[in-house]
């Protein structure tokens, strides 16, 4: 059975969701709700089994008889992903929630190639409102929108 490149995203898709799976067993669940058939671990449950299912299948049968290569692979722009991805991490509170994401989503396309400094303002800053509305006001979870120094 030669690993080709849906094999290997089955084999870490089947990691991930049997990880998913054993950390939702995590999910704390009030006394009221143990006896019930719909709690808070019930969709992670259920994804997780669809996770498998699927990643078995596609392990199974592959479409793609080509053997994976590490050559032609963009690897910088990915390490790149990964830097960008922790810088953001570590911004975010210092930074606020609205500065510090849409600065990484507007890097995070202009490494994928948008040059067009209007497009990335246009795309990247109202989605981000948009998204910290609907998080406080939406589903009452706060999230700091302002850097620490005008948070007054």
């Amino acid at each position: 059975m030669a690993l080709s490149k849906d094999r290997i995203g089955g084999l870490l898709m089947l990691a991930f969701c049997l990880i998913y799976a054993w950390q939702s067993q995590n999910i704390k669940l009030l006394p009221f709700q143990l006896n019930s058939s719909f709690h808070a671990r019930t969709m992670p449950e259920v994804l997780a089994v669809l996770g498998v299912g699927l990643s078995v299948l596609v392990i199974a049968f592959p479409g793609d008889k080509k053997r994976f290569t590490l050559t032609n692979q963009k690897l910088g722009l990915g390490l790149a992903f990964l830097l960008l991805m922790s810088i953001y991490g570590l911004a975010v509170r210092p930074a606020g929630f609205l500065l510090s994401t849409s600065l990484f989503l507007m890097i995070g396309f202009a490494m994928l190639g948008e040059r067009s400094i209007a497009k990335l303002l246009l795309l990247a800053v109202p989605l981000v409102v948009c998204f910290w509305v609907l998080m406080n006001y939406g589903l009452s979870v706060f999230i700091e929108p302002l850097p620490a120094f005008l948070r007054g």
